[in-house]
């Protein structure tokens, strides 16, 4: 397998009863960077992220994990992999340092001596510190989700998975744990995201794979998969929109209205040449500008489906 990469697959796939789940994924996930792993609901997300962690055993393929192979050296990797995957599961009735105190002394290298440190800083990191004393049964869902946060980072990890982080937190708390997983990676922990929130992905993260289907259907860093996307938009303000669409679809560009402007891809068309035509043709223009292609474009491009972009 190839050197410098935190995660790597080839044709891992999993089927269930006779049903392909996951399908020849071959993921390359470097050290070092904040990678979101981004697909609709059903897309294969959560069964890739439990076989890369041997929680689940792949029916085709194979997974490399830190630089060893997966569920085969689990006992060796693990350790340095700090992950959150489908929700956390406390006891409600205890404390939020005493939930930590649980798990950690169910760790066979974890330290006794340092566990009261090492969760009052897990917890100060996650924003929980006023809440440690208070019963888990008594959190909010971001709350939760915070804690599990904190019990993934109760010991140094070389690599942090996160299945969907920032369910259930407002956006306070979002900030937070976007700003702790850039914090992490500055320190050089690798942080793989599963999301399906394209802001947050676009603001934390390096690198994005998309997942459709079980298949992976595009992966790189988030400028590559931006300049593979549609075309750069051209947004005319003009009172004469009927004209202006058709002098942009007579130059082989597809314009259609959008509110008061009309908008067409440019195609490798220049704007400087475009806005002259268009006035020599009596169209009259009270403004103009460029869109760069959103990895929304690509994303429901390669998938078909849409994502909740907005929350």
């Amino acid at each position: 397998m190839s050197a410098g990469l935190a995660i790597e697959t080839e044709g891992l796939g999993k089927r269930f009863k006779g049903r392909d789940a996951v399908v020849d994924v071959a993921l390359a996930v470097p050290d070092g960077s904040v990678f979101g792993f981004l697909g609709p609901n059903g897309s294969g997300k959560t069964t890739t992220i439990r076989m890369l962690l041997g929680l689940v055993n792949p029916t085709a393929g194979r997974a490399v994990l830190l630089g060893s192979p997966m569920p085969e050296r689990a006992a060796a990797v693990l350790p340095r992999v700090g992950a959150l995957v489908e929700g956390p599961g406390f006891a409600g009735y205890l404390s939020g340092s005493a939930n930590l105190a649980r798990l950690d002394s169910a760790d066979p290298l974890a330290d006794p001596r340092t566990r009261k440190r090492r969760i009052g800083e897990a917890l100060d990191r996650v924003g929980l510190s006023a809440a440690a004393g208070k019963r888990v049964k008594a959190y909010s869902l971001g709350m939760k989700q915070r804690l599990g946060i904190a019990n993934a980072l109760l010991r140094p990890r070389d690599l942090l998975v996160l299945d969907e982080p920032t369910n259930g937190l407002d956006p306070q708390g979002t900030r937070e744990v976007r700003t702790l997983v850039h914090d992490l990676a500055r320190e050089g922990t690798t942080v793989f995201v599963s999301s399906h929130l394209l802001t947050e992905i676009e603001q934390m993260c390096t690198h994005a794979a998309v997942m459709r289907t079980g298949r992976l259907v595009a992966q790189g860093t988030l400028d590559e998969l931006r300049g593979a996307a549609v075309d750069d938009r051209l947004h005319l303000l003009t009172p004469d929109v009927d004209a202006a669409i058709t002098a942009l679809v007579a130059a082989g560009l597809p314009a259609t209205p959008s509110g008061a402007e009309v908008v067409a891809p440019l195609q490798g068309h220049a704007v400087e040449d475009l806005v002259p035509a268009l006035v020599a043709a009596g169209i009259r223009i009270r403004g103009v500008r460029t869109a760069e292609a959103s990895l929304e474009d690509r994303f429901v491009a390669l998938t078909g489906e849409g994502f909740d972009v907005e929350s």
